[in-house]
């Protein structure tokens, strides 16, 4: 995906594209009139040229801080569903209450359509709320 296609994509709000689209808001706002264009690489374009080359330099240089204040929202949402998962499998696994649940399968980590009716089926909650009766010993 090209710059521009990601600037025009409403539903993508990486730092960069977000901080592009404040930019032309604010030079809108004082009449600027502001057109993206798409420009083919390496064809002499002076702009262009220049703009590469300012890019080749700053790639190039290595004293440059390093920020890490800057995180996708889908990592984060990722790592936490991958934390949560495995604190429960881990509780689930040392807790010595609810017996009966050990009979019930494994989490795998994975959350799949095709766990979901028997999710539904143990948990209660679906639309004709079964409910697991153990047999009377």
């Amino acid at each position: 995906m090209t710059t521009l296609d990601s600037l025009i994509n409403t539903d993508i709000h990486t730092f960069l594209t977000e901080e592009i689209r404040q930019t032309v808001h604010k030079l809108e706002t004082r009449e600027w009139k502001i057109r993206f264009r798409w420009v083919k690489a390496h064809a002499g374009t002076c702009g262009n040229e220049l703009a590469d080359k300012l890019a080749k330099e700053a790639s190039d240089k290595t004293d440059l801080p390093i920020s890490y204040n800057r995180v996708p929202k889908s990592v984060i949402k990722r790592d936490l569903k991958n934390t949560s998962v495995a604190t429960w499998q881990r509780e689930w696994e040392t807790t010595t209450k609810g017996r009966i649940t050990k009979d019930f399968p494994e989490s795998s980590g994975e959350t799949t359509h095709e766990n979901t009716p028997n999710t539904k089926l143990h948990n209660g909650y679906g639309p004709r709320q079964h409910k697991i009766i153990p047999p009377q010993v």
